[in-house]
């Protein structure tokens, strides 16, 4: 278990942690959420052994194997494939310590040391290694000609992907994930959240994505005045229970106020009177070591809203037989081209549409809102504008367009050069941009801060249609959430691309899908679009990824067509086969059991509830608390029971199927 043991940190004059006792069980998936600041990516780095607490002890088994994503991905010339498997360092060492036994000259051969090396690599899992390297990229979206191509040809957030499956290849008891949604679209977060729902060891999450966690984590660690709280279940669980709390705790502080009050009244009538001055002290001290409660705090509240569209123009845009692309021109006496991402497009956008537009990776979504948004023109076809269409476009690399050297103010201005000063700072400061941040260059803000910054920009703008790509990359839970009722409360039309599906799900009404090069209606809802992933585009990943094991009599044939080896040989490929099933059963099994020992461990809980529930105490009005509390972890208890039995199954299914 990790366990946290009066653990005080300090970064600069910031006080991030104090005093902090926190246990955390072997197998639990934790998230790890709080504000901007709280300390969150310090705690990581302690962990990592980075950063060193001021005070206190932070203990894990030292057996534990660590993964965690690199922050930086070197320029190299290593192939994308290769990269990801050097996650493996084990395997890695593994694989040049033979190579260089094997290289030693015949006289100085250590045929046992090369032995015991092949079968350490076997339990390394080295002749599946490949194959696992290749269902890890193409779940996050690369494809098998992308995996040949040399690491510095990806830009930034292709990288961070690699990053993450070189994470994700390391074998490992503890794994450490900072926002690793970030960089990733729909489809591999969804094909992410159902790796990490298998992965057997201890996983802590550091994320902004609400229905990611609900999806992932069975525990919520909560950073808040620099102290840890552990929560069972869910972020939805967490916020349940949270609520309860601050709803408990200001009833106890309004208790204590009365008490209070009702003291410092009786020592103010009586305390000059000789009667009663023995009871008006003793009332003072009683007041005195009355201990003043500290009001649990709520997370800051961020809100703001979209103003009222001046126009409402009805449709607000026409698409005939376009097709959406690019216009290459050709180099060197090479003719012009044009690449058709989304081709023969009709679409007609009505005044009050909430669209959400759903595709994988690649399949021209960007693509489709830039030409919408008039970013790149329509290679065929005709597209009409309504009449005072007012467009305010959210790019998908909105943040890095911002002039990082210039403030708030400068960008407001340049949108209302008429506009008095005073009144740009009043609506700087309904975005948390307040006195000297108005005027300050936003290059230290936050990826959050300048995400706001933009959205900001886009709400002075007073737009009757909202096109938003992948608007919530940098924004915490809170800016999040402030969003989504932003925009339930828009009064426009709206066009939204999103990995958030719950912003996608509390803020538009109607799914497009961009597949196939066409834009089609998606008729079903985002659990349908997740049964569609993983039905077609996730299952045929894995299948390219996936092609089945040869028979130790294929591989002779193959290495021989004579099939004239040896029974050494032969004896050696039918080991090696086996290892090779060991290998698929292997994390299967371990699944399994770990699930077996979930499952027993929340049915004695669920035990307990219904045990307690049946006692005729509970439902008396001083138990009131405790009955919400129970009544909360048994509709927990059982949504989990049934996932976990629900998976028990596929398990167990994955694992008829190898021994097949």
């Amino acid at each position: 278990m990790i366990r946290f043991q009066q653990v005080s940190l300090q970064r600069g004059v910031k006080p991030l942690l104090e005093n902090v006792d926190l246990t955390l069980n072997p197998g639990d998936k934790i998230g790890l959420i709080g504000a901007n600041g709280a300390g969150k990516s310090s705690l990581f780095a302690m962990l990592r052994g980075e950063l060193h607490a001021d005070q206190g002890n932070i203990d894990f088994p030292a057996r534990w194997r660590m993964a965690y994503v690199a922050q930086e991905t070197p320029a190299l010339d290593r192939p994308a494939i290769e990269y990801a498997i050097d996650g493996d360092a084990h395997l890695r060492q593994l694989e040049a310590e033979l190579a260089r036994a094997e290289a030693q000259p015949d006289d100085q051969h250590d045929g046992n040391h090369i032995a015991e090396l092949h079968t350490a690599l076997a339990d390394a899992d080295a002749y599946t290694v490949r194959s696992r390297a290749e269902q890890l990229l193409l779940g996050l979206g690369f494809s098998l000609e992308q995996m040949a191509r040399p690491v510095a040809s990806f830009s930034g957030g292709w990288r961070m992907r690699l990053n993450l499956a070189q994470a994700l290849m390391c074998p490992s008891d503890l794994l450490l994930l900072d926002e690793p949604t970030n960089h990733l679209d729909l489809d591999a977060i969804i094909w992410l959240e159902d790796w990490l729902k298998r992965y057997p060891g201890t996983l802590l999450i550091i994320s902004h994505d609400r229905d990611f966690l609900d999806g992932v984590v069975n525990v919520i660690v909560h950073i808040d005045d620099r102290k840890l709280k552990r929560y069972s279940g869910n972020y939805s669980a967490f916020e349940r229970q949270r609520s309860a709390q601050l709803e408990l705790m200001a009833g106890m502080i309004e208790k204590q106020q009365r008490q209070r009050a009702h003291l410092q009244s009786f020592i103010d009538r009586f305390k000059a009177k000789a009667t009663k001055a023995r009871q008006a002290q003793s009332r003072m001290k009683a007041l005195s070591k009355m201990e003043e409660l500290a009001p649990l705090r709520a997370a800051a509240e961020f809100s703001f809203e979209f103003r009222e569209p001046l126009s409402a123009p009805n449709p607000l845009l026409v698409m005939e037989k376009v097709n959406a692309g690019y216009h290459i021109e050709g180099k060197n006496g090479a003719p012009d081209e044009d690449k058709i991402i989304v081709h023969g497009i009709d679409f007609s956008l009505q005044n009050g549409q909430r669209i959400g537009l759903l595709g994988v990776n690649g399949a021209g979504k960007s693509t489709l809102i830039k030409t919408v948004a008039g970013e790149i023109d329509p290679l065929s076809g005709t597209a009409r504008l309504g009449k005072g269409l007012v467009i305010g476009y959210f790019a998908q690399h909105q943040v890095e367009m911002l002039r990082h050297d210039e403030s708030p103010l400068w960008h407001l201005t340049r949108l209302a050069p008429d506009v008095r000063e005073q009144e740009l700072r009043n609506f700087l400061g309904s975005f948390n941009f307040n006195g000297t941040m108005a005027s300050s260059s936003i290059a230290p803000f936050s990826g959050g801060e300048k995400a706001r910054l933009a959205l900001a920009l886009i709400v002075w703008q007073r737009p009757n249609l909202l096109l938003l790509d992948e608007p919530t990359n940098h924004l915490d839970l809170e800016t999040r959430e402030a969003l989504t009722m932003a925009l339930a409360q828009f009064e426009g039309t709206l066009i939204l691309v999103s990995h958030d599906r719950h912003l996608l799900r509390a803020t538009t009404d109607q799914f497009l899908i961009v597949a196939e090069s066409k834009l089609q209606d998606f008729d079903g809802d985002l659990d349908d679009y997740k049964d569609w992933l993983f039905k077609t585009k996730l299952a045929a990943r894995n299948d390219a990824a996936a092609a089945p094991l040869p028979t130790a009599s294929q591989v002779v044939d193959a290495a021989s067509p004579a099939g004239n080896v040896d029974r050494k040989e032969q004896k050696r490929l039918e080991a090696e086969q086996r290892q090779k099933m060991s290998a698929l059963k292997k994390p299967i099994e371990a699944r399994i059991k770990r699930l077996d020992e979930q499952i027993a461990k929340l049915n004695t809980r669920k035990g307990e509830i219904d045990a307690r529930l049946g006692s005729p105490d509970i439902y008396d009005a001083a138990n009131k608390e405790e009955l919400k509390t129970l009544i909360t972890d048994q509709a927990y208890c059982s949504k989990e029971l049934e996932q976990l039995e629900n998976e028990w199954l596929e398990q167990q299914e994955a694992l008829e199927q190898v021994q097949g």
